[in-house]
C-alpha cells in the first residue's frame, strides 16, 4: 500500500475533515463572484517533479455527494495541478502553469467545458487534411464529455513551465475571437484527452477505481468498466479529492468564460480511500 499524506484546504465557511470512516468536505450556500472550495491533496507543498504518484498506480475509493446536478464541479483522481500559480510565499511551493495531465473522476455543471474537441465545420477541415496527408494523427474525437459526470484523462507533453509563463500575460488576447479559436484548435493538438460520460446516481455510495498504466488507463465504477484507454498521462501525479463552485470553459466559438456560481450548500464523502 502506498503511504500518503492528505493536506485539508477549504475557503472560509467551508471545511475538509476527517471523519471516523474517512473524508468529508463540505462548502457552504452562497451567491456568485465568491470562491468556495473544500479539498484534500496530497502535493500541495511539492513541487510538481515531486509529486507522489507514477505509473503503474490504483487509486480506488468509494464516494457520495449531496446533489446530482451541483454548480460548479467536483471530482476525484489524479492531476498535475496544471493551473495553480504559486509564488512560493507563505511556506508554499514555488510553482507556474503547465499543460494537464490527468487521470480522474469529474462532474462539471454546465456551465463547465473541458473538452478541447473541434466543433462539426473544424472537424470536417481536419478529416479533409488527413485525407491529403497533411496530418500525422487521426482526426480529434467528438464525443468526449465536456461537463456533467464522466471518466477521463489528459495527456501532454513536458513543455518547460517557464516557456508557458508569457501564455498568462496573452490571457487578456483570448477575447480575440478568431485568435482565441485558432489558440484553442492549437490547444487540442497539444493537450490529448479521452473521456466517457459516467451514468450512475452520484448521491448513492458507489466504488470508484481508476488504475493508470504506462500506457494505459482503465476506470471501473462497483467494478464494471467505465473507460479503458491508451491515452495516459506521463506522471508524476498528484491526488485531488474536492467539491467547489467555480467553473471553466473554452467553447469551439473561442469565447472564454471562467468564474464563480450561486450555490445551494453541498457535501462531498469518501470512505475506504486507497493507493497502490
Amino acid at each position: 500500500m502506498k503511504e500518503f499524506d492528505l493536506t485539508p484546504r477549504a475557503t472560509p465557511g467551508a471545511s475538509a475533515t476527517r471523519t471516523a470512516s474517512g473524508l468529508r468536505m463540505e462548502i457552504p450556500a452562497g451567491p456568485r463572484g465568491t470562491y468556495r472550495l473544500a479539498q484534500f491533496d496530497d502535493y500541495a507543498r511539492r513541487p510538481r517533479r515531486l509529486f507522489p504518484h507514477a505509473p503503474p498506480r490504483t487509486l480506488s475509493l468509494r464516494a457520495r455527494v449531496s446533489a446530482g446536478a451541483l454548480p460548479g464541479t467536483w471530482g476525484f483522481g489524479l492531476w498535475n495541478d496544471p493551473f495553480g500559480l504559486s509564488l512560493g510565499f507563505g511556506g508554499t511551493t514555488f510553482r507556474l502553469p503547465c499543460l494537464p495531465e490527468a487521470a480522474w473522476f469529474f462532474y462539471g455543471s454546465p456551465e463547465n467545458s473541458l473538452s478541447l474537441q473541434p466543433c462539426h465545420c473544424e472537424r470536417s477541415e481536419a478529416i479533409s487534411r488527413h485525407a491529403r496527408g497533411l496530418l500525422r494523427r487521426s482526426a480529434p474525437r467528438n464525443d468526449i464529455p465536456s461537463s456533467d459526470f464522466f471518466a477521463g484523462t489528459f495527456a501532454a507533453p513536458r513543455i518547460p513551465s517557464l516557456l508557458l509563463a508569457p501564455a498568462i500575460l496573452g490571457l487578456p488576447m483570448l477575447a480575440i475571437r478568431p485568435l482565441s479559436r485558432w489558440l484553442r484548435r492549437l490547444a487540442g493538438k497539444l493537450i490529448r484527452q479521452d473521456g466517457a460520460s459516467v451514468r450512475v446516481d452520484v448521491t448513492e455510495w458507489h466504488d470508484y477505481k481508476i488504475e493508470w498504466q504506462s500506457r494505459l488507463c482503465r476506470f471501473c465504477v462497483d467494478d464494471v468498466p467505465a473507460l479503458e484507454t491508451p491515452l495516459a498521462p506521463s506522471g508524476p501525479l498528484g491526488l485531488v479529492i474536492w467539491l467547489d463552485n467555480q467553473y471553466a470553459a473554452w467553447g469551439p466559438d473561442g469565447r472564454p468564460g471562467y468564474g464563480t456560481l450561486a450555490n445551494p450548500a453541498a457535501w462531498l464523502e469518501v470512505e475506504e480511500l486507497a493507493i497502490c
